[in-house]
Parts: structure tokens; C-alpha cells; sequence
């Protein structure tokens, strides 16, 4: 009879991986043992074993790493559009003129100084406090306007101001309602005929005072936020509520004589553009994206026109408001938006000219056969004012931070004005900047304290431009 053959211990063996990367049951360990420590010991470092051979393997992708907010710093750049390459190009540029006014937004030739005299490299003369200034809740964005030897500006509430062309403060209005606080609106436009003040408020009221004295003589409700630019010709005062209705205003009395609307607007900037009218037209900027054409006298409209576009990776781009007012120079109209569309339309049928995948923040300048314009990516520009082809494009600062993860606030660019031979830009980053009109080469800088929220003007050989701080600066 053969012996009995001892007891025998298997020996666990490692585990293995499935397909796919999974564990089966190959991986499991069993032990046949007598003794209780020896089986826990050798169970353990199955465990372990089995645990490690589950884990994932960790792919690391080839190629560069990015910063996922670089798109950010460079300005919102669209790598679907191709840039062209700066021109240098001859301009021929008007004549220097010595004016005395600037009463309007620069819309029309009757309200435009097309280059107004001003020295090569003007220096801070002087500033004045015109109120409260920019704030967390409440910013100034009306244009300061001038003339017969005043300067008149809005502050961030309704505080209306005069000051001397030496820097003295002549008189001051505040426009607040007796039921209201002037922290509870903010925003307004301005402008100066015939010896008065149109004053447009967010309150809803179009205000008309005495240039000399500041003394109210009538007011209107506009039964909305009244943050549209006026413009003033004949008896008439025009402008835009509530960014979706259009007014035309007796002067002499403030009764309304006629309006028109649009559909509403989801969303729009602070600030309203200014219209721009003719002997016979009053063409209006609505916040919706909409162009509209109407008979001066009777409101009966005449054409109508959108400007559309979204720019690409870019939120700001859904924001459809016209922040390129109008701009009326021979029979064409050019309007920019902030979602990256500028246009050129006829005047008498509102037909498109041309299109450039570039928005417009402020109203444009045109000059010498060109287009100048800050865009909506923060650019200065010069296009062909014939077909809208770039001919040179400069990057003004954009984000207040360089480190991508605080990159949030964008600095505030207002203008560009022809001015002195040279386009000028007011920034809130605190810088007064000069540009070449033929190459967009800068050619001089100087420093506004506080910083700029104002686009410049120019009257008698001095620039003003209004301050975060509540200041109106002067420049010579």
C-alpha cells in the first residue's frame, strides 16, 4: 500500500489584467494553510498586489500646454479671421481750424470740427471738480461740450457744471428729483444750442437750462431711462429712452411734437447714442442693433436697417447696442456695434456698402478718404472709407492685470478726435495717446490724472476730457 501523500500548499500567484485593462478573476489569491497568521500575512499582499495592477495607467497627451485663458490676453482674437499686415499709406488731411465750439457729438459736418488746431505735444494746463466721479455703482459717461468760453459736464449722478475756460467754476445745477437720491441713477448726455443746455438723465428727464446761468427752463419726462445723446437742430431736440423710443422735442417749449420706437433690447451699455439729423432725416440708433431713418418734422418713417454680427469667443459679442453712434460724412453713414460689426450705409435708402468684421465702441472718425475707430478687440484702426479694407490696426492696452487669472476688468478707451494733425484717445488706464494718422504709429503721451472717462474735446486751442475722479482736465 502506497504511503499517504502529505498535505500541500498553494502558492498564490499575482494577478492578472483582463483586456481593457480590467481584473479577473486570475488575479484572485487562495491559500490553503494551517496557521491564521500565515494566511492573513500572504492575503494581504494579494490585496495589494491585486489593488496596484487595477489602477489606471495615466495618459499624458503630446504637444504644448496652454493657458485655457490665453485667448483672453490677446484681445479676444478670432484665429478664424486673418489679420492683414499694417500699410503705411499717404493721407491728405484737412486744414487746422481754431474753433470756438464743440456743442454736439461730432455726428455731422454741422457739429464736427474735422481737425481742430491744438498743439503738436500738449501739456495739463489746469483741472477742475465738476461733482462725484466714477464708482461702483455709478460711472460719467456723457461727452463734456463747450462753448461761448464754457465748459459743460454731467457727473456720475446729476450734478450739471460750468467751468471757465480758465478752470473756475461758473455755476452748478444738480438734476435730482425731490423723490429721488442721485446714487439711485447714473448716465446722461449733453448738448449746447442757441444759448441753451439740453441736459438727457437716467431719472427719465430732458432737461433744458440757461448756458449762462444754469436756471431750469422746462423739463420733460421720457417715461424711461433718458440715457441717450440729444442733438438739437432748428426747433427741434432729438434723441433716444429707454434704448426702444425715439423723441423729437419743442425747444422752445419741451412739449413732445412726435416719436417712434423699436422692439425692446435684452441688453445694452450705459450710455445712449446720439442721432444724427439732416435738413430732411433723423436717423436713430436703438439698442436692439436697429438703424432707423424718419422724416425730420414728422416722424413718418423712411428706412430701417440692422446691424448684427457675433464675434467668436468672445461674451461681450452678444451685447447687441450700438456703441458706434452714427456718423453721417457726404451721403454715407457709418455704425459700429460692440458685437464686432462696423457698416457703411447709403443715407437715402439705408443700403449696405460695405461690412468690416470689427465693432466700433465709440463713434468713428472719418478723414482724409479713411475710417478711424476703436474697436470692439481695443484696437485703434484706419480703414478705407470706400470698401471698408484695413489698412492698419494698433493694440491699445486691454486687460488692467497681466497675469491671465486676474484678467477681468478691460481698460476704457474713448475717441478717436483728429485733432492737431493727430488721433487722439483718452484712456482710463491714465494715459492721453497720439497716433500717427498715416501709420498709427504713437507719437506722444501724457498722463491725465485719475485716468480718462470721457472722450476728448477740443475749443479754443485746449482739450478737455473728463476724469475718473470727477475732474475736468484741460490740456495745451
Amino acid at each position: 500500500m502506497a504511503p499517504a501523500r502529505p498535505e500541500t500548499e498553494k502558492v498564490p500567484r499575482a494577478p492578472t489584467l483582463a483586456r481593457g485593462g480590467q481584473c479577473g478573476r486570475e488575479g484572485e489569491a487562495s491559500v490553503k494553510a494551517t496557521s491564521l497568521h500565515r494566511t492573513g500575512w500572504i492575503a494581504g499582499l494579494a490585496g495589494v498586489v491585486f489593488l496596484s495592477a487595477c489602477a489606471e495607467r495615466q495618459v499624458i497627451l503630446p504637444g504644448v500646454r496652454e493657458d485655457l485663458r490665453a485667448v483672453m490676453s490677446t484681445g479676444f482674437e478670432d484665429p478664424a479671421s486673418a489679420r492683414s499686415e499694417n500699410l503705411n499709406l499717404p493721407i491728405s488731411l484737412p486744414a487746422q481750424v481754431n474753433n470756438a465750439d464743440w456743442s454736439h457729438r461730432p455726428n455731422t459736418a454741422r457739429y464736427r470740427t474735422e481737425n481742430a488746431a491744438l498743439s503738436t505735444r500738449p501739456q495739463l494746463a489746469w483741472s477742475a471738480n465738476i461733482g462725484e466721479g466714477d464708482g461702483k455703482r455709478q460711472r460719467i459717461v456723457a461727452d463734456p461740450v463747450a462753448g461761448q468760453g464754457r465748459i459743460f459736464t454731467l457727473d456720475a449722478g446729476a450734478t450739471v457744471t460750468a467751468t471757465a475756460s480758465t478752470g473756475g467754476t461758473l455755476w452748478s445745477r444738480d438734476l435730482t428729483p425731490s423723490a429721488d437720491r442721485s446714487d439711485q441713477a447714473t448716465g446722461g448726455g449733453l448738448a449746447l444750442a442757441d444759448g441753451v443746455l439740453y441736459v438727457s438723465s437716467t431719472f427719465g428727464l430732458l432737461t433744458a437750462l440757461d448756458a449762462a446761468t444754469g436756471e431750469i427752463r422746462w423739463q420733460q419726462k421720457l417715461e424711461a431711462t433718458g440715457s441717450g445723446t440729444p442733438t438739437v437742430l432748428g426747433d427741434l431736440v432729438y434723441l433716444v429712452s429707454g434704448g426702444d423710443t425715439a423723441w423729437a422735442i419743442e425747444t422752445a417749449t419741451g412739449r413732445v411734437r412726435w416719436q417712434t420706437s423699436t422692439a425692446p433690447d435684452q441688453s445694452n451699455v450705459l450710455g445712449g447714442a446720439g442721432p444724427v439729423i439732416t435738413d430732411q432725416l433723423a436717423i436713430f440708433a436703438f439698442g436692439n442693433g436697429e438703424v432707423q431713418a424718419t422724416f425730420r418734422q414728422g416722424g413718418l418713417r423712411v428706412w430701417d436697417a440692422i446691424v448684427s454680427g457675433q464675434r467668436r469667443f468672445s461674451a461681450l459679442a452678444r451685447v447687441a447696442d450700438i456703441t458706434g453712434d452714427p456718423v453721417l460724412a457726404g451721403d454715407t453713414l457709418y455704425v459700429g456695434t460692440h458685437s464686432g460689426r462696423m457698416v457703411a450705409l447709403d443715407i437715402a435708402n439705408g443700403e449696405r456698402r460695405w461690412t468690416a468684421q470689427d465693432g466700433a465702441i465709440s463713434p468713428v472718425w472719418v478723414a482724409g478718404g479713411s475710417v478711424f475707430a476703436i474697436s470692439d478687440r481695443n484696437e485703434l484702426m484706419r480703414l478705407d472709407a470706400n470698401d471698408g479694407t484695413r489698412i492698419w490696426g494698433v493694440k491699445l492696452p486691454n486687460f488692467t492685470e497681466r497675469r491671465p487669472r486676474r484678467q477681468v476688468e478691460v481698460v476704457a478707451h474713448y475717441g478717436p478726435i483728429l485733432a492737431g494733425g493727430q488721433l487722439v484717445v483718452a484712456s482710463n488706464d491714465g494715459q492721453l495717446r497720439f497716433f500717427d494718422p498715416a501709420s498709427g504709429a504713437q507719437t506722444h503721451a501724457v498722463t491725465v490724472p485719475g485716468g480718462a472717462t470721457s472722450s476728448p474735446i477740443v475749443a479754443g486751442g485746449t482739450l478737455f476730457v473728463v476724469g475718473t475722479r470727477g475732474q475736468l482736465h484741460a490740456f495745451r
